[in-house]
């Protein structure tokens, strides 16, 4: 893409050259124009100009395609790259995490999953007191 691309610039650049060169020098224009041999020099040029019109039309159109098919490529190749960055981010993220299962969260007070967690570890009476308590 990248040749044809380059290619596409270099032909648009030298029709660019030949048009400036046409503008510039009548002689050259006229004697170009001149070719298509119909006798009139006035609808010589004026068909001239309407070739050169038309041909700067088509290469520039040919240009802005190419251009924004390229950049359309681009743009699609880079979001695939970014994708994948971010899918090999993932995965080394979840490589570094502790395997625990374990969460803590980032606040100062208990929890209620903080508290259960302490209540179902705390030390439980086995059997019952000997003495009831009297008042």
């Amino acid at each position: 893409m990248l040749a044809f691309k380059r290619l596409i610039t270099v032909v648009a650049l030298v029709y660019l050259l030949l048009a400036v060169l046409f503008f510039l020098f009548p002689a050259v224009r006229s004697s170009v124009a001149g070719l298509n041999g119909s006798g009139s020099v006035v609808d010589d040029e004026r068909n001239f100009f309407y070739v050169l019109a038309a041909i700067g039309a088509v290469v520039l159109a040919l240009e802005v395609v190419v251009e924004n098919l390229d950049s359309s490529l681009l743009r699609r190749e880079a979001l695939k790259q970014d994708s994948k960055i971010n899918e090999l981010k993932a995965k080394l993220y979840d490589v570094h995490q502790p395997a625990t299962g374990t969460h803590n969260p980032a606040v100062s007070y208990p929890t209620a999953a903080a508290a259960a967690a302490a209540a179902e570890h705390a030390p439980r009476p086995t059997t019952p007191p000997t003495t009831p308590t009297t008042y």
